[in-house]
This record gives C-alpha cells, structure tokens and sequence, in this order.
C-alpha cells in the first residue's frame, strides 16, 4: 500500500493520493511491510517514530517526493523577539513546547565529554545557521569572537544567552543588527526528528529527505546514543541521498541501545573507570541480543553530512556489518564548542565487518575515528582532506589532534587501501593489526607505540579490549595493545611542509615528538620483523616462565613496495623502498565545477612499476583475533581496483591511481 503525505493541504485526509495525510507521523503509525509512505515538498516540524518494522523482502520505504524537498525539522521558528538592549534581543517561550524535553535546560553532558564550559543541547539559527551559546548575559551585550572556532568570520560574535523564568525559557540573542523578527530566527526543540522509540523496528528506508536540527545528546559509547535520525537497536535500515545537517551532537546514529544500569556510569557513579564500563556495556550486550542475525547491516549511502556538533555518524555495537558509502561528510564540530573523545565525521566503536567506501571526509576534527574492534573493517576508495584545524584557531595544537583516521586499541584486521589521506596528520595509530595497500598518504603518522616504556617494551595497561570471533560478535578474548603488526604495501608518501603552530608546541613544551610530523614508515623503527619476531619462540622450556615479557614485546612490521617523497621516510627494515630526493612534488586539494581535484605534478616522478599484485594471502593474518584480513563473507581480496574502480594488471602502479590521467582529474 502507498500513503502521501503532504504539510500544504488544508486538512489532514485518508492517506490517499487525492487525500494525503497532513504529518509523516499519521503515516508512520500505520505503514506495514511492503507499504510505502510517499512525501510531497514541504516542511515537516514534528518528531517521526516510525511504529512498525518491514521485512528483509517487505522494507517500509519513506520517500520523499521531489529529491530533499520534504524537510523534517526539530526546530521551530521564533517571531516573538523584543528589544532588551542595544542589539540584543529577547524572546519569552512556553515550556509546554518542549513536552518533556527541554533543550534549554538540558546541558550536553556524559561520558568521555569534556568541555571546560557547560552548554545547552539548545541551539538558535539564524537563516539557517547555528549562532553560538555563552553563560552570562553579559557576553551578549558585549559579544566578542570566538577564537576557537573554525570560522573566521564575525558570524562567531553572534551570541546566544538562556535562562529560566517560571513555565518560561528566556533567549537573549545578538544578530548583528538584523531584525530577528524579519529573519529566519529558529529554535530546535525536539531531541529527535526520524527515529523509533522502541528497539527492533527493522527494514526500514528513509530516502531523499533533508533532516535538520534536533537537540540531540552526546552519544558516548557507554550511553543510549541518539542521533536525528537512527535505527534505534535493530536491522537492516537504509538511508540514503538525504541531507543531515545541524544535529546539536550527531546526524546519523548507528549506535547502542539503552543499558539503564550501565548508561553514563562513568560519570555518574564515578566508581569504574571509562574504560572498565566499556567492556561491561559490551558483555552485557552479548547477554542482551547484541549478534549478527539481530542487529547491524544497515547501509547509509550518498548523503550530504554537515555542521553537527559532535559526529556526522556515531555508533556503538549497533553498526556491524553495515556499509557507509559514497557520502559526503564535512564542517563536523568546526564550533568547538563541543570537547571530548567522541567527536569525528564518523565515530564508531565496533566496527565489525563496517565498509567504509567512496566517501568524501573534510574540515572535520577528526575525520574518521575507528575506537576499539575494528576487526574485519575496511576503509576503501575515499578521499580525506583538511581534518585538521586551521592554524588561525585560537586551540592548542596538541600533536595528533585532528587527522584523517584515527585507529584506537582495536586489535583488527583494518585494512585501509586505495585511499587519499592529505590532511597534515594522517592517521593516529595507537592500534595494531592493520594492512595499508595503495594508498596516497601525505600527513604523519602519530601516536604509534603510545604506551611503549623508554626501554622500549610495552608495558601492559588497562586498556584491554576484546577481539570476537571471525564475522560474529560474539567475544573470543581480551588483550592489551602492543603495537606492530602492521603492513604496508605499494603506497605513496608525500612529506607536506610542516606547519609552524606544530613546531612551535614542541619548542614551547620541550617534547619530543617530532615523529608526528614526519611522513612514511619510520615511526616503526626498531620494530623487528616476522622472522625476527618468530625467532624468539619455541617449544615451552622453564626459562619461558622467567622471561615472560617476551610476550608483551613489540609485534612485527612489513613494509615493501612504498614510495617516498619530499623527505617523507621508512624504517630501515624496508629493503626495496623507493626514495626520491631530488624533486619537489606539488600535492594539494583543487577545486573545478565545484569538484575536488588533485592538483599535483607527483605522477611525473613516478618510477615504472614493479610492484606486485596484494591479496589477501600477502597479508596474512592479524595477530590477536587470528583472523585473515577478507571480505565479510570470507572470501579472499586481490587488491585489483584502485581509487577508482579501474583494473590493475599484473604490475599495478604504486599508489591509489592505475591511470596517471584520472589521478589528475576530478575524485569524485
């Protein structure tokens, strides 16, 4: 059955195409599988929690009409403003429009969240963009820039101020010298604007639609993570060709389910560590349903990700086995009025068996963080740029603070291949079990090893992860990271200027970390190789009771087929790497026709190509969960295509490019 929705009609019909529905709700209470609810242009202010589930042959499909022109919002629009003082503004609103959620009493708050100043999940827009909040009156009728955000604009003296007065929320705003009451002033009042207040409801499409502004909450890993728009603890949903933009937390939520005994524990019971209350959230799932014919398998494609506050996509546990691609990611957390250690354009705790392919990542603080079991993830064919702040921020520039993908005491397999990964920093590595394959990498790798000891053994910490069974989540062990075991193959390095705000922290605060800038493998220095790694072990003899640390030593490198440029560098146990120190390569990000471009004359320095063809079985196995780095189903990869799509031949280029020709014109 087909339901049509439409806001412009007079009066709410039947449902009918000759008599739609005047909400998504009143179609969202009735579709059943197999049925689709068609949406006409408009704007759609209401909260939509879809009733009932679809099957894997009979989806539930919301569509919307005309390609993002039906608009489901969690805000409403504010007329009411009044001249306080100077161009400050103050409008006086009923608490009954909030029900009982109110973003303007209601501080971000939880686990792994640590910003120095409280804020509301409230946010004011005007024309369409978030202004920013302050505590103190005072800081609007003196409005100043906020120097550590992104912008660099005077849109950052726009300031926002609430308070309470009885049943009512006070806003106080500068717009700078605008009429609000001319302007298009919002509020966001709903916490949510698609998403299912119960677990289960499975099969479901969301296609086409513009969703914008929630007052959503921070999304931890060890909390209910919510998001404007989330499968809320089931199967199989697809969103795709949507706009998500202006989610006060996340845009897209793929995550974890409410554990009331375990929800914000951290901080709020104190008594356990983060990390500890963690790997409870985890066991518990596994008594609770968390497996692979109930949860995950969702695909989230070709959408248009933007201006969220802590994470375009956030998940934990409830997005195995899902596929994200072809969407495009940007601007996340540039406000920095958020803080803590959840924020990225895609946070995923547990990513088993996630396809990361063909995305376009850029201007976020992170782009793609990776947080324990990344086991069986692939990172394939995307584009990261520009996750890094800028250097006007007024942010310490704390080394490793913003790149491109960050991999954290996962134990793999993570394969990360045929990618462009430009930002300054790369990857932060404090992980291991991961394949690099035909990448262009022209940042740093940072935080590799942290937690190594000066004599240069790992020291077990309580950082103990677990690692599951091949293709299932069901737990096979626990383990400390120790660093290593690690591959990389046929990729490019690129050594990129230096950035002075980095140099000049470590000159400030006497460190020594100038590893964080240097481009290529040689931050794996010292660490041995299989054979070497090999040779400690044998048969178990008394003295193996007496030399136990053996166990806890760094695990082992290979590296062969790279190239290196600018200065970029390997580690000495890279026998065949190639080397360049005669030419300057030009590498930057371009624009044409609105399309990113790769500006760079790397492809005439080039070498002929002697690389060999990697597959699967060159790879081998990732140490800990003994796993082989392979497709979803098991089957074996021969890394044949490139950024592309286009075949290699049994000599394939070094790099993400096969064609010297394509790599110059538009990526995407």
């Amino acid at each position: 059955m087909e339901y049509h929705v439409s806001a412009g009609v007079r009066r709410s019909g039947d449902g009918t195409k000759e008599r739609p529905f005047k909400t998504i709700s009143e179609a969202a209470r009735l579709a059943l599988p197999g049925d689709e609810v068609t949406v006409a242009p408009g704007i759609y202010r209401e909260y939509v929690d879809p009733y009932n589930a679809g099957l894997p042959d009979k989806r539930i499909i919301y569509r919307s009409e005309k390609p993002l022109a039906a608009v489901i919002t969690g805000a409403e629009p504010v007329k009411n403003w009044k001249k306080h003082e100077g161009d400050t503004w103050v409008s006086r609103i009923g608490n009954g429009i909030f029900g009982d959620y109110n973003p303007y009493t209601t501080e971000v708050a939880g686990d792994w969240y640590f910003a120095a100043r409280p804020v509301h999940t409230g946010e004011v827009y005007l024309n369409g963009k978030a202004m920013y909040e302050v505590m103190k009156l005072e800081d609007v009728l003196e409005p100043k820039p906020y120097r550590q955000s992104w912008e660099k604009d005077e849109f950052t003296k726009l300031k926002w101020y609430t308070e309470q007065d009885g049943d009512h929320t006070l806003i106080y705003a500068d717009f700078g010298g605008k009429d609000p009451n001319r302007e298009n002033v919002e509020i966001n009042v709903r916490r949510n604007c698609f998403y299912p207040s119960k677990e289960g409801v499975g099969y479901i499409t969301l296609s086409g639609f513009t969703v914008k502004q929630a007052a959503t909450q921070w999304a931890p890993p060890t909390a209910y993570q919510d998001g404007m728009i989330g499968p809320h603890w089931s199967k199989g949903w697809i969103i795709e060709d949507c706009e998500i933009s202006d989610s006060r937390c996340s845009g897209i939520t793929l995550g974890k389910y409410l554990q009331p005994e375990n929800n914000n524990k951290w901080t709020t019971k104190y008594t356990k560590d983060g990390t500890q209350t963690e790997r409870d959230n985890i066991m518990q799932a596994q008594d609770e349903g968390w497996t692979k014919e109930r949860i995950g398998s969702h695909i989230v494609r070709r959408c248009h990700i933007h201006d969220c506050g802590q994470t375009g996509i956030v998940g934990h546990l409830g997005g195995v086995f899902s596929v994200i691609e072809d969407n495009h990611i940007h601007h996340i957390n540039n406000k920095q009025d958020l803080a803590g250690a959840e924020i990225g354009g895609i946070k995923m705790h547990a990513a088993i068996d996630v396809i990361y392919r063909r995305n376009h990542i850029h201007h976020c603080t992170r782009g793609l963080w990776l947080d324990w079991q990344a086991q069986g993830t692939r990172v394939t064919q995307n584009l990261f740029h520009d996750n890094t702040p800028p250097e006007w921020c007024d942010i310490t520039p704390m080394l490793g603070l913003g790149e491109d993908i960050f991999i954290e005491v996962s134990h793999g397999p993570t394969l990360i291949d045929n990618n462009l990964l430009l930002s300054p920093c790369s990857c932060r590595i404090s992980t291991q079990g991961m394949a690099f394959v035909h990448n262009l990498i022209a940042g740093s790798f940072t935080w590799v090893g942290a937690g190594v000891d000066n004599g240069g053994k790992q020291l077990p910490t309580p950082r103990y992860t677990p690692y599951h069974m091949p293709h299932r989540t069901e737990v096979a062990g626990f383990m400390t990271i120790l660093h290593g075991d690690m591959r990389f193959y046929n990729n490019i390095f690129v050594q990129q200027d230096i950035r002075s705000d980095y140099t000049g922290y470590v000159k400030k605060h006497g460190t020594e970390k100038e590893y964080n800038f240097i481009c290529g493998t040689l931050v794996y220095e010292g660490y041995p190789t299989t054979g070497e790694y090999l040779e400690k072990f044998g048969p178990w003899t008394p003295d193996d009771e007496k030399n136990r640390d053996k166990y806890y030593d760094k695990l082992p490198v290979t590296s062969s087929g790279n190239l290196y440029f600018n200065g970029a560098k390997s580690c000495s146990s890279e026998k065949d790497a190639y080397t360049d120190d005669e030419h300057k390569v030009r590498l930057k990000i371009a624009e044409k026709d609105g399309k990113p471009v790769l500006d760079t004359d790397l492809f005439e320095y080039l070498p002929e190509s002697s690389a060999m063809v990697i597959s699967s079985a060159t790879l081998g196995e990732a140490f800990e969960p003994e796993q082989r780095f392979e497709s979803p189903d098991g089957t074996e990869i021969v890394f044949n295509e490139d950024y592309f799509g286009n075949h290699r031949g049994v000599n394939p280029m070094y790099g993400p490019f096969e064609d010297r020709e394509t790599g110059s014109g538009p990526l995407f």
